[in-house]
């Protein structure tokens, strides 16, 4: 009866073992730690940021094969995302969430007419860089002799046609160079 349960007692351990084991070697895409120190900087801080550039590291969701929740880059990553920005970058910002995945300006008029303004907001609706990825709305604001007199409504559809068309194109390069960074590498 005891060698039995000694017997389980080392299958477990063994068992245990042997899963911590593939899930390291999992974490090291199956090779083992070390290689040529040339190629790496000595500085740790340096290392930490060529890891996370590299997207280096170990997690569980992909030991296990689970992908839960969104994936998260960082905004500079995102062409759709830039190259929004630097489209409207004349203009001043109200509110800006990228895990919302929104960009709102703040009023905007030219010098030349004081009393007509716009509004931009623009909603991403995917990352892949295509027509249907953004929603973007264009709002005018006509003021008569001040502030509290105002019309505001949506604008025609060519200035969001532009601004979509302009968007696409500056994405479609940041996407280009961003390929041709990494055939550099």
């Amino acid at each position: 009866m005891k060698t039995k349960i000694i017997s389980i007692i080392t299958v477990k351990i063994l068992s245990f073992l042997t899963i911590f084991s593939l899930l390291l070697l999992n974490g090291c895409n199956g090779k083992f730690p070390g290689g040529d120190a040339r190629k790496f900087p000595p500085d740790p801080k340096l290392r930490v940021k060529k890891n996370l550039e590299e997207g280096k590291g170990f997690t569980f969701n992909e030991t296990f094969g689970e992908k839960k929740g969104g994936v998260f880059d960082f905004a500079s990553s995102n062409e759709l995302w830039r190259a929004s920005l630097d489209v409207i970058d004349f203009m001043p910002l109200s509110s800006v969430n990228y895990s919302g995945g929104i960009i709102i300006t703040d009023w905007y008029s030219a010098e030349q007419n004081l009393n007509e303004s716009i509004k931009i907001s623009i909603r991403f609706l995917t990352n892949e860089i295509r027509s249907d990825a953004l929603d973007i709305k264009v709002f005018n604001r006509t003021c008569n002799n001040n502030i509290m007199n105002c019309k505001i409504q949506e604008t025609n559809k060519v200035l969001v046609t532009e601004l979509k068309k302009e968007i696409l194109k500056k994405a479609t390069i940041y996407k280009s160079e961003k390929k041709e960074k990494k055939k550099k590498k």
